[in-house]
C-alpha cells in the first residue's frame, strides 16, 4: 500500500468516528474551521459517481470538472476549458481549448481525448444512462491536437454551451471498463477539488482535498456527506451536534431560527412537486379526471401550510418568476369547475361521495417516498382536495425500490426541475419519445402539440420563436395535464456559522448532495 493510500485510510477512519460520535448538545457539529473538516446531513446519495451514467451532469460535482462551470448567478465560466467556446457555422460548431497543466487526481494529464471519450461514451447506445436526449444535438465530437475539442451539431442548439458542464472522466481508467458495471462507478477519479476517500453505501461519503487540483488548495480539507433519509432524524442530529449542517424542510429549518451559532440559507429553485398521472391507469388516464384534479387543488394553501411560505404555487413546470413563464396559466382552486368537468364526462357521485363511471370508481393510489415529510404533506393535502371533487386518492408511503416498478401505472408524488434553460427538464419530463424511460416522462404523457413545442424550442435559435413554443406548451398542459403541478419549493439549509464565502445558487430539483451552500465549498474560508 502506498504512503498516500495509508494516509487516506487514516483520514477515512477519523471521519467515520466523527460521523458516528455525538458531541455535546449545542456545540454545532464534529467539524471545525481550524481542522478544516465538517459533516453535512443530506437526504439521499447518488446511485453512481460516474458522469457517464449521469452523476454531476448539471455541474457542481466536487470530484470532477466540466469544460465549463457556473458562477453564483449561474453565468457560464471556463473550467477545464481555458475560455468560453468559439462558435461558428451558424451555431453548429463549438470549439473548446483546454486549460494548461490540468491533471487527474492520479497524476495523469487531462487531454482532448478524455473529453472525446466522455461524450462519445455518454452518447453510446450501450451506455445505460437516461440523459442521452439532452445531448441529442451532438453529431460528432473530435480532438484537434491535445488541447482542442470540436463539437459538430446536427442543428443549432441555443443551450448547447450550458450542456458542457458535463464532468470529464479519464479515458485511461474508465475506458478500460464497462461503463455500466465497472468499478469507476464507485471509485471515481477526476480533476475536481476533492477526491472520494470512502463510500459506505446508505451511510456516508467522505471526501478529502485533491492535492493536484488546478484551482488551488481548498481550506476545507475533508468533509463527509452523512446520508439520512428521514427529515426529523436529520434535524435531531443537527440539533444534538452530530452534524455541522443539513438540508431541512421549511418547518424544521424554522426551529433553528433563534440559534445564534447556526445560520439558515435560503435558495430559490426550479424544484417542483407534482403528481404523475400515468395514462395506462384506468382513472388517471382519463383526461377529464386529470383536468378536474388540476382545478380542485389548492396550491396557495400548500405553499402557506406545508412550506410555511418558502415556495410558490406551481402552475406548470416553470416557476412563476422564470422569463419563459406564461402568466395566463395562473389559476386558483375551482371546485365548481372540477365537479362540472366530471359531471359532463359521466363520472357520477355514488352514495359515499366518490364518483364512478361504467362501474369504475374514481379512485387511485398515490405513492410517496418514506421519510419525506414534505411529500407526505403534499400527498395528504392533494387527497383532501381531490375528495372534495369526488375523487378518492389513497396516499401510501413506500421506498423507491417499491415505487419504481409500480410507477408505470401508479401515481407518484414526484419532484423535478432543472435550471439554465426551458429545454432543460421540460423535454425529459414531457416528450412522448421518452415515455417510461426511467424517471423521464413518468406519466407516459403523449401530446403531439407539446412534442412539437418541445422540438421547436430545442432547435430554434430565435428567442421569440422559442418563447412562443414554450408559451404553447404551457397552455397545452392546462388543457391536457399529464401531471398535477403543486408547488415550487425553496431549499433551506442550516449550518454552523464557522466559515465565510457561503452562498446559494438558483437550484434544480437535485440538491443537498451537490447543490446547497456547499456548491463552492472549495472556496470557503475559515472565520477569523
Amino acid at each position: 500500500m502506498s504512503t498516500r493510500r495509508i494516509r487516506g485510510a487514516a483520514v477515512t477512519a477519523a471521519l467515520a468516528t466523527a460521523v458516528t460520535a455525538c458531541s455535546a448538545p449545542g456545540s454545532g457539529g464534529q467539524g471545525d474551521a481550524k481542522s478544516g473538516s465538517l459533516v453535512i446531513g443530506v437526504a439521499s446519495e447518488p446511485d453512481t459517481l460516474s458522469p457517464l451514467l449521469g452523476y454531476g451532469k448539471d455541474g457542481n460535482s466536487k470530484i470532477f470538472d466540466g469544460l465549463l462551470a457556473r458562477d453564483a448567478g449561474l453565468k457560464l465560466k471556463p473550467a477545464l476549458a481555458a475560455a468560453l467556446p468559439e462558435v461558428a457555422d451558424g451555431g453548429r460548431t463549438y470549439t473548446y481549448t483546454l486549460r494548461d497543466g490540468v491533471e487527474f487526481s492520479d497524476g495523469e494529464p487531462l487531454t482532448a481525448d478524455d473529453v472525446v471519450y466522455t461524450y462519445r461514451t455518454v452518447l453510446d447506445a450501450k451506455t445505460n444512462n437516461t440523459f442521452k436526449s439532452e445531448l441529442d444535438a451532438v453529431k460528432e465530437v473530435r480532438a484537434s491536437g491535445d488541447d482542442k475539442v470540436v463539437f459538430t451539431l446536427k442543428y443549432p442548439y441555443a443551450a448547447f454551451a450550458a450542456r458542457t458542464v458535463l464532468p470529464i472522466v479519464p479515458e485511461h481508467l474508465a475506458g478500460e471498463q464497462d461503463p455500466n458495471t465497472g468499478s469507476f462507478n464507485t471509485e471515481p477519479v477526476g480533476t475536481g477539488p476533492y477526491v472520494l476517500s470512502k463510500w459506505s453505501k446508505g451511510e456516508k461519503l467522505t471526501f478529502k482535498a485533491n492535492p493536484r487540483y488546478w484551482g488551488g488548495k481548498p481550506k476545507v480539507r475533508t468533509f463527509t456527506m452523512a446520508v439520512i433519509a428521514d427529515d426529523d432524524v436529520r434535524a435531531t442530529r443537527l440539533r444534538s451536534g452530530d452534524l455541522d449542517g443539513a438540508v431541512l424542510p421549511p418547518n424544521l429549518a424554522a426551529t433553528f431560527k433563534n440559534d445564534d451559532g447556526r445560520r439558515t440559507y435560503d435558495a430559490r429553485s426550479y424544484d417542483f412537486r407534482a403528481v404523475t398521472l400515468p395514462t395506462p391507469n384506468k382513472v388517471t388516464g382519463d383526461r377529464a379526471v386529470r383536468q378536474a384534479l388540476d382545478a380542485a387543488v389548492d396550491r396557495e394553501a400548500m405553499v402557506g401550510k406545508i412550506l410555511d411560505g418558502a415556495g410558490r404555487p406551481a402552475y406548470g413546470p416553470l416557476p412563476v418568476d422564470d422569463p419563459a413563464f406564461t402568466k395566463a396559466v395562473e389559476r386558483a382552486q375551482d371546485l365548481g369547475k372540477a365537479r362540472r368537468i366530471l359531471d359532463e364526462a359521466g363520472w357520477k357521485p355514488a352514495e359515499d361521495g366518490i364518483r364512478a363511471k361504467d362501474g369504475q370508481r374514481a379512485s387511485f393510489t398515490l405513492l410517496y417516498p418514506s421519510g419525506d415529510k414534505v411529500r407526505q404533506d403534499h400527498a395528504l393535502a392533494y387527497a383532501s382536495d381531490a375528495k372534495k371533487a369526488g375523487i378518492e386518492v389513497k396516499a401510501e408511503s413506500a421506498t423507491w425500490e417499491v415505487i419504481e416498478p409500480r410507477m408505470k401505472d401508479t401515481a407518484v408524488l414526484a419532484g423535478f426541475g432543472s435550471t439554465g434553460d426551458p429545454d432543460f427538464g421540460l423535454y425529459t419530463l414531457l416528450h412522448s419519445s421518452l415515455a417510461g424511460d426511467g424517471f423521464n416522462n413518468m406519466a407516459r404523457y403523449d401530446n403531439p402539440a407539446v412534442d412539437r413545442a418541445l422540438d421547436n424550442g430545442r432547435r430554434s435559435q430565435d428567442p421569440a420563436e422559442r418563447e412562443a413554443a414554450y408559451d404553447k406548451l404551457q397552455r397545452a398542459l392546462v388543457q391536457d395535464p399529464g401531471y398535477t403541478f403543486l408547488t415550487h419549493i425553496d431549499h433551506l439549509y442550516v449550518l454552523a456559522d464557522r466559515w465565510d464565502g457561503l452562498s446559494t445558487q438558483l437550484e434544480p430539483h437535485e440538491h443537498g448532495f451537490a447543490s446547497g451552500p456547499w456548491w463552492n465549498i472549495e472556496d470557503w474560508q475559515p472565520k477569523r
